[in-house]
């Protein structure tokens, strides 16, 4: 069940989110002790992005209560995603939409490791990459045209040719240098500040040439926290680098937030 504000949420609720797609959100996994990995960072993003599409403030006390009242009944980790948006906008004037809700949605987190990934490139920017907002169209677009194509999702490069991102993952690569984040426009993930401050790391610009020329390459998110890549377009990867143990392992040690 999703719950607006702590109430069950009807689809009158829904359509105007349906119809304008002009919101935000965060996707966080809550551990089945309650707990949640940069659970400041993901509250951190949602008071910055409510400022930046709804010029509003957030309380994050309620939207942590509201979270919290969500997991009620809930057995082991779930994957939460709370989404800020505005019932009342409407599409002529959408600088009236300025007193944001909280919609919360729960599904269980499921155990199975998932396989490492194979990327297919495209060149795609996101509209405003800084914020993790529900314009999804062009992300699952070239996702889905990826996955028709035999790959398991896309990976972005922009008009200057230097990587930026995955489809709804950040991308680190592992060269002779180390742990290597693409210098790009992209979404700041939780996981990948998360590993930032605990793995030693330099940020530069990455071109696709140089991305399929790299030892191995990784995906994060806080969903699959660190997820091997196994090539990237015909370029394969390896998935047994020590340098993919070292993340998964400093991510699998950091302590949960509770709620």
């Amino acid at each position: 069940m999703a719950t607006l504000d702590g109430q069950p949420v009807t689809p009158d609720d829904l359509l105007p989110l349906a119809l304008t797609n002009l919101g935000h959100f965060t996707t966080l996994r809550v551990d089945a002790d309650r707990r949640t990995r940069g659970l400041s960072l993901h509250m951190d993003r949602l008071v910055r992005d409510c400022a930046a599409v709804f010029g509003a403030d957030l309380d994050t006390g309620r939207v942590r209560a509201h979270v919290r009242q969500a997991l009620d009944g809930q057995d082991g980790p779930c994957v939460v995603r709370v989404t800020v948006y505005d019932p009342t906008v409407d599409v002529a004037h959408p600088e009236d939409a300025d007193h944001p809700r909280v919609l919360v949605s729960v599904r269980p987190a499921g155990t199975a490791t998932p396989p490492p990934l194979r990327a297919k490139s495209v060149r795609y920017e996101r509209d405003l990459p800084e914020v993790k907002h529900t314009g999804l169209f062009g992300t699952l677009y070239a996702r889905r045209a990826a996955r028709r194509q035999g790959f398991d999702d896309a990976l972005f490069f922009g008009a200057d040719g230097q990587v930026s991102e995955g489809g709804t993952w950040n991308v680190g690569f592992l060269t002779d240098d180390g742990v290597v984040w693409p210098k790009a426009p992209a979404l700041p993930g939780v996981t990948m500040t998360l590993l930032r401050q605990h793995v030693a790391h330099r940020v530069a610009p990455i071109t696709l040439a140089e991305a399929k020329a790299a030892r191995a390459a990784f995906a994060t998110n806080a969903f699959i926290g660190v997820r091997a890549l196994s090539a990237v377009d015909d370029a394969p990867m390896s998935v047994e680098h020590p340098l993919l143990d070292v993340l998964r392992e400093t991510y699998v040690s950091l302590p949960g937030e509770e709620l």
